[in-house]
């Protein structure tokens, strides 16, 4: 448990700096050593979280035909549905036994395009309000970060206020089911793309975090928690002192349901090394990139395509 802490951050909302200061080193300490945290006091209903998963089940519970329909390889811009054995999140092994179904920011349809939708009266409405609500939980952590790395605590806020986040409802059937073919992985070793995840499981466990050691450690089941960890890109803004961790998915005995949200920038913010993540007298270790064209490459090595 001491390698992912559980974090309080009701503090980020207090008009006491010192408390909140305090919640910035805890995490910004957790991004520096496994990259990944869990967080309590994140003010997301628990009846909002648990409506999610209830919808999470009606998607997937779809006949296989309707789900095909709603597929991403039809609609584009990673929105809509991935059946089992699409993805690959480790480009060296075999395909993830895993369904997904992605929803996106959109502004309104002036510049992206909208979501897809399944056949499901009120289903819509009921998903945006828990995207709604884990949104606002993530940016709020961006002030921790900032803080921790010392920059005004608003350093973020224009770069995540339209961002390439994306919500997935998951569904892993269990390793013995008749739709799961054996040796594939839940999920493959990787690491997140954007700046930061925010994880709702079921309870059922599954989830496996690489050590500094190389070594596995079961990620710990808190009620009401969500699991956070460091992306890539947010790793690459920091010159590498957060760390993303490589992490998976192993097939679970039972049918496993989890809710994950990527909270990744603006498509136009400029992914550069902070000065004070860059020791003096050393060049960064990234060149500067668009949060767009990072995250196309990313997806590019996982679909197949941008």
């Amino acid at each position: 448990m001491h390698d992912i802490p559980v974090i309080d951050i009701a503090p980020l909302a207090s008009p006491d700096a010192a408390e909140r200061r305090k919640v910035a080193a805890a995490v910004g300490a957790a991004c520096r050593g496994t990259g990944f945290f869990l967080v309590t006091g994140h003010g997301v209903p628990d009846a909002l979280v648990q409506d999610a998963f209830r919808a999470a089940h009606e998607v997937f519970a779809l006949p296989n035909d309707a789900k095909r329909a709603l597929a991403i390889a039809r609609h584009g811009h990673n929105r809509g549905y991935v059946g089992l054995g699409v993805e690959a999140l480790d480009e060296t092994t075999a395909a993830d036994l895993k369904e997904a179904f992605n929803l996106i920011w959109t502004d309104g349809g002036a510049t992206r395009p909208a979501n897809v939708w399944p056949p499901i009266d009120g289903w819509p409405a009921r998903v945006q309000a828990y995207f709604d609500a884990v949104l606002a939980v993530g940016q709020r952590l961006h002030t921790a970060f900032a803080a921790d790395l010392g920059q005004p605590e608003d350093f973020f806020a224009d770069k995540i206020d339209q961002p390439l986040a994306t919500l997935r409802l998951l569904r892993y059937p269990a390793a013995l089911d008749d739709d799961a073919p054996p040796g594939l992985p839940g999920a493959g070793t990787h690491t997140d793309y954007g700046n930061v995840t925010l994880l709702a499981t079921d309870g059922v466990a599954g989830l496996q975090v690489r050590r500094r050691d190389g070594t596995w450690l079961d990620a710990p089941q808190v009620p009401g928690a969500f699991v956070c960890n460091i992306g890539d890109c947010l790793m690459r803004w920091t010159n590498d002192v957060y760390v993303s961790t490589p992490h998976r998915v192993a097939p679970p005995a039972r049918e496993r349901y989890s809710i994950a949200f990527f909270l990744d920038p603006n498509p136009d913010a400029l992914v550069s090394a902070l000065p004070g993540c860059v020791p003096a007298g050393q060049a960064p270790r990234h060149a500067p990139i668009t949060a767009h064209d990072y995250l196309q490459q990313r997806f590019a090595s996982t679909y197949g395509k941008a």
